[in-house]
């Protein structure tokens, strides 16, 4: 097979393990005695919505209300499915947060509230607390997601300027509460996914001021007001996790990278490539990820160490990418960039990065996929590749390759998938 078709298919499988379609019916539960509302937010939010329509006893009571974004949405009868802005909260988002916390606040000890909980929840189930606007809270995120923080560092932040995050969902619920939770953060802890609407949160106002002081980030009068009054006791804390509440609260997760990765790894055996699973909590700067990988990848080609070709390297997590030019490209495409330009045509060699949500950044690509002469060829076409790097346009460069990976919406999200193929 060709080696750019096995990359491309062995990314297919990694998202294939993540379908909601397949993974959620083991999870459901039996219906309580009074009714269910499903609620829930992220990228995988309408076809978690349409898992538990399709596996949910007919003549039992279900109803809801889940976010997903723009272009994500899919056909449902029971459950209602709303589009909002990603990254950038909006106020479509902030509607329908507001929305969803008015039914919760309406069961009884009877009823069962039902989240369904994913990457991107954060952005899409935004209801600033009170005294912040949605303005203030749009342009702290945007200026967070440029500094190049990491993504818990982020949502310690969006908890702290939330009526809804960071376990204060759990607290308006008087039901027992199941959510059933698709990771896209390493370490899987339930807390950071979505800001955690449903999970105790053991950060506090101080950590999320720090986090706006460490990346030195101006952020709007209001929200530095409210984070300062809640460090001094006037606002309530998120619900901590000795809280009493948590005793009828469940946080399930039931898909991960590290299962994405194994399907992966199961491909490529298929194929009678072995691999070699760097693991699925590689964070950091995408730029000195591809760096640290480009090593391993010579030292592999060149000395047959720690493993001889044909080989695999699999790996998964959420690099970073500090924004300094105006270019197009997200982590997946720098990461692959850097590799290109650390790698120099290195032969024999071809790799793959995608964000399993099948958007990388903001643009219309999943990732793209690096081949031995991309260099060569972009050299041709007078393209720079350290320019646009430094520029954060790598989409600008997989572009006029024709390598780019466009699947649309997978409407999951487990996070990055990288593979680099060493022949």
């Amino acid at each position: 097979m060709d080696p750019k078709e096995l990359l491309v298919r062995s990314f297919h499988a990694a998202v294939a393990a993540a379908d909601p379609l397949k993974i959620l019916p083991a999870h459901l539960p039996s219906p309580p005695s009074g009714r269910t509302l499903v609620v829930g937010a992220g990228k995988a939010g309408a076809s978690m919505a349409l898992a538990v329509e399709r596996h949910w006893s007919a003549g039992a009571p279900l109803s809801g209300l889940v976010i997903t974004r723009h272009g994500h949405g899919l056909p449902t009868e029971r459950i209602e499915v709303l589009e909002a802005g990603h990254p950038i909260p909006d106020e479509a988002g902030e509607a329908g947060a507001r929305e969803i916390l008015r039914r919760v606040k309406s069961l009884g000890p009877d009823d069962l509230l039902l989240a369904l909980i994913s990457g991107g929840g954060s952005a899409l189930l935004s209801l600033p607390a009170d005294g912040v606007r949605m303005e203030a809270l749009k342009a702290t995120t945007r200026d967070l997601l440029r500094s190049g923080a990491r993504i818990e560092e982020i949502n310690t932040v969006r908890k702290h300027l939330s009526a809804i995050q960071g376990g204060r969902l759990a607290l308006a619920c008087r039901a027992p509460v199941l959510a059933l939770i698709i990771s896209d953060v390493t370490g899987d802890d339930p807390t950071h996914i979505a800001s955690g609407p449903c999970a105790p949160d053991p950060s506090s106002y101080a950590d999320a001021l720090a986090v706006l002081e460490r990346h030195g980030i101006k952020a709007p009068d209001e929200v530095l007001e409210h984070l300062r009054r809640g460090i001094q006791g006037q606002i309530a804390e998120t619900p901590k996790p000795a809280d009493p509440i948590f005793s009828r609260v469940e946080n399930r997760v039931v898909a991960t990278a590290r299962l994405a990765l194994s399907a992966a790894e199961i491909f490529f055996h298929s194929h009678g490539i072995q691999t070699r699973n760097l693991g699925d909590r590689i964070t950091g700067e995408a730029s000195e990820v591809a760096r640290a990988q480009e090593r391993l990848v010579r030292q592999i080609a060149g000395r047959g160490y720690p493993t001889k070709p044909p080989v695999a390297i699999v790996s998964g997590g959420e690099c970073t990418v500090t924004v300094r030019g105006g270019g197009r490209g997200g982590r997946c495409s720098e990461f692959l960039l850097s590799l290109a330009i650390g790698l120099d045509g290195l032969p024999d060699v071809h790799a793959i990065a995608c964000d399993t949500d099948g958007i990388d950044g903001s643009e219309d690509n999943a990732g793209a996929v690096l081949l031995p002469d991309s260099l060569e060829r972009a050299a041709k076409r007078k393209l720079n590749a350290a320019k646009l790097l430094a520029g954060n346009d790598a989409y600008g460069f997989f572009s006029a390759l024709g390598d780019l990976v466009v699947t649309g919406p997978t409407r999951t999200n487990v996070n990055d998938y990288r593979a680099i193929l060493i022949a």
